[in-house]
């Protein structure tokens, strides 16, 4: 079964698919539409048999206590696979970190009014022989998940179609060389801006993977939680490694430049294929606690033949310590690269604000 794109162009096209869905809707025609969880509960959400493509994830969460979307794990396995394709903070798969909710849009993301509680995922997610979707509540009490999942069933999927990953990291400080800088020593901050770097070595890893496929994409927050030299973060080059190159394939000129932004944004926007969800700094601290923002490479895919390595610098040439956190968004051919391990649960836990 061929693909059809879902541009205005392609509505007009007839097609053979059968719509699907599985819900959290009450079984007994009652209104109960919803899965309770436990703390350490593991619920099999979705479980699809033969071809088809996850077109549509929506959910809302009813759970209590700070960065509750930290402790809800969300997994994506493909075609019978062991290790996971997605293992992410639920929260932050759908766009936004630090364990916060709060409204957005973008094309293949949004988190929705109320408060932005209502979560979308429009992202494809192609399988020919199956596909399992699960969630791990690692809450301190209990609560409930109501969820969407609509795809297409297929007799046949094509076959040159890559898999859906996606992937969290952290780095919890980042190691910078530069906080006993004095903060007004303009001669300091033209010494750091002369600091090479060209090969990376100590960037922030946003993602790693191997075999061929295409990045799409991610998000990224920073918590700013001390005074440095400028309290800018923005200075970090993005810097992209692809098939093994020595040398950087791709690399870029700034954090607000990858991101879409300019000149030290200090406002939140919201665009189809970039943004900055979170903007929490002051008049007298700029850039202070917690930033995020995100990139879709949607019109501008980053193509991989044997493996990618998309990094960042944490401001320029790794001068900077704060918390970095970042998901990751890809296709590829499967086998994937076996992901590190997810952190602890204490250890996903956004930083507290002062």
């Amino acid at each position: 079964m061929k693909l059809i794109g879902s541009s205005l162009g392609d509505l007009p096209k007839l097609r053979n698919y059968k719509r699907r869905r599985i819900s959290s809707y009450d079984k007994t025609g009652g209104n109960r539409d919803w899965w309770d969880f436990e703390p350490g509960d593991r619920k099999v959400i979705a479980e699809i048999k033969g071809a088809g493509c996850i077109k549509h994830i929506w959910t809302t969460l009813g759970f209590r206590g700070e960065a509750f979307t930290r402790k809800l794990l969300l997994r994506m396995f493909w075609d019978g696979e062991e290790n996971p394709s997605v293992e992410v903070p639920l929260g932050d798969f759908f766009g936004v970190g630090h364990g916060i909710i709060k409204n957005f849009t973008s094309l293949p993301l949004t988190m929705s009014p109320s408060s932005g509680r209502g979560f979308n995922c429009f992202f494809p997610m192609p399988f020919s022989d199956g596909a399992r979707i699960e969630v791990i509540s690692e809450c301190d009490s209990k609560g409930a998940i109501y969820f969407y999942i609509d795809y297409e069933e297929y007799d046949k999927l094509e076959e040159d179609l890559g898999r859906f990953h996606a992937q969290w990291r952290r780095q919890n400080p980042t190691e910078g060389w530069g906080e006993n800088i004095p903060l007004t020593d303009n001669e300091a901050r033209e010494k750091i801006w002369a600091t090479p770097n060209l090969d990376g070595k100590n960037n922030y890893v946003i993602l790693e993977a191997e075999g061929k496929g295409h990045y799409v994409g991610c998000n990224l927050n920073i918590d700013c939680f001390e005074r440095q030299k400028n309290d800018w973060y923005g200075e970090g080059d993005d810097m992209i490694f692809i098939d093994g190159d020595d040398s950087l394939t791709i690399y870029g000129t700034g954090t607000e430049d990858y991101f879409n932004t300019a000149y030290s944004p200090r406002e939140e926007f919201n665009a189809p294929y970039h943004g900055l969800t979170v903007y929490s700094g002051t008049e007298e601290w700029p850039w202070k606690g917690k930033n995020s923002v995100y990139r879709f490479h949607i019109e501008d895919l980053i193509y991989f033949d044997k493996s990618i390595k998309v990094t960042i610098e944490h401001g320029h040439a790794n001068c900077l310590s704060n918390d970095y956190s970042s998901t990751a968004y890809w296709y590829q051919t499967e086998p994937h690269k076996k992901f590190p391990p997810m952190w602890p649960v204490k250890e996903r836990l956004p930083r507290t604000d002062r």
